[in-house]
């Protein structure tokens, strides 16, 4: 998203605190927009039901993301519209697309084999998948301060899962939760985790590895992403209309999770994996806010455990004032700064390849 002319505005010494104050806001709508999904969710309900077809707003948020891209292309990078490029460049993105539709489909049928609450417990083990994932494909050795970290993250959304949240009307419903799950799911949620991990890395180390500007390569990426769920979509013949069901609540839901998707490629492309696992997570504490105040739930032991262990991962290396932020944007996206992750000396640093319920769609 940051190329061309912006970039190069960007680059200027006198214009740290800009790139500072931009990639924190960044990062921090992205925790808001991960953390509202759920609730935007539960009010498109209806009679406590989702009313729409969840892969027609799938290709929504594939065909937004799409429409912005070609958009920054046009603002940013128009003189590339002419350029003739090679399927060597175009190719590997369908391999990525493909990979998050897969997932996505996963998730459905999954939760045929699970009750809802041991799949909001074991996906949080996606964060140990891509994490490992990313050390092994990426060369990136994480040190221990970094495991750690990773280790409390997977540990608050599981403290977060097993009952962060508590109906009033039902005071009992957090120790009751009894965990379901068969031989099948347990085969399933590990591939979810797999797939996850690996669709991620793959489409940061296509995203680093490329001297493309970020919005040609979004292009790529999406482009694959509507041609996919568009298959899929009329393959799996939903009732109501492709529009059935629609709310205003639902457009909210595209415009969002297409602009997280956008924000997620800026963070594959200039600083990690590690990066966007950390959204993530953090992502709980919007969750609980938003849900205590539309929802009338209640905070339990169990979310306060959660926030201890999101404290306690605190990214090694940043300081308190606030987080890393990319040194800067060179021709085409290359010079992808420093990760908020960065550790010293037990960890080793790779210049230019720093460390790295689903309506989602693609990136993001």
């Amino acid at each position: 998203m940051l190329s061309g002319n912006a970039a190069g505005f960007l680059l200027s010494p006198a214009n740290w605190v800009l790139r500072r104050g931009l990639w924190g806001l960044m990062l921090i709508l992205s925790v808001a927009i991960y953390g509202s999904h759920a609730p935007l969710l539960n009010l498109c309900k209806v009679d406590g039901k989702i009313p729409f077809s969840s892969s027609s707003v799938v290709v929504l948020i594939e065909l937004t993301k799409l429409v912005f891209s070609l958009l920054f292309l046009v603002i940013w990078d128009r003189k590339l519209l002419g350029v003739a490029v090679s399927w060597y460049h175009v190719a590997p993105f369908a391999l990525s697309a493909l990979l998050y539709a897969a997932n996505n489909n996963l998730v459905v049928h999954m939760q045929l084999f699970m009750d809802p609450s041991t799949y909001q417990v074991l996906s949080n083990l996606k964060i140990v998948s891509t994490a490992l994932l990313y050390s092994f494909f990426l060369h990136q050795r994480l040190c221990m301060r970094k495991w750690l970290a990773l280790f409390l993250l997977t540990a608050a959304g599981v403290s977060y899962s097993c009952g962060g949240l508590q109906d009033p009307h039902d005071p009992g419903s957090p120790s009751r939760m009894q965990l379901h799950i068969t031989l099948v799911g347990l085969l399933l949620i590990s591939v979810y985790c797999l797939i996850s991990g690996l669709s991620a890395v793959y489409t940061e180390a296509i995203l680093k590895a490329q001297a493309l500007p970020l919005s040609l390569q979004n292009l790529f990426l999406y482009f694959f992403g509507v041609l996919l769920n568009v298959t899929g979509h009329f393959w799996s013949s939903p009732e109501g209309g492709f529009l059935g069901g629609f709310s205003s609540w639902v457009l909210v839901i595209v415009v969002s999770q297409a602009l997280n998707g956008l924000i997620m490629s800026v963070v594959m492309k200039h600083s990690s994996n590690i990066t966007r696992l950390f959204v993530i997570s953090c992502s709980i504490l919007v969750n609980a806010l938003l849900s205590v105040t539309l929802f009338d739930l209640q905070l339990t032991l169990f979310f306060f455990i959660a926030v201890l262990e999101l404290g306690a991962a605190h990214p090694p290396g940043v300081r308190a004032g606030g987080s890393h932020v990319p040194q800067g944007v060179g021709p085409g996206g290359r010079d992808l700064g420093t990760s908020p992750l960065s550790c010293r000396g037990s960890c080793a640093h790779h210049p230019g390849a720093v460390g790295s319920g689903c309506l989602r769609g693609g990136v993001g």
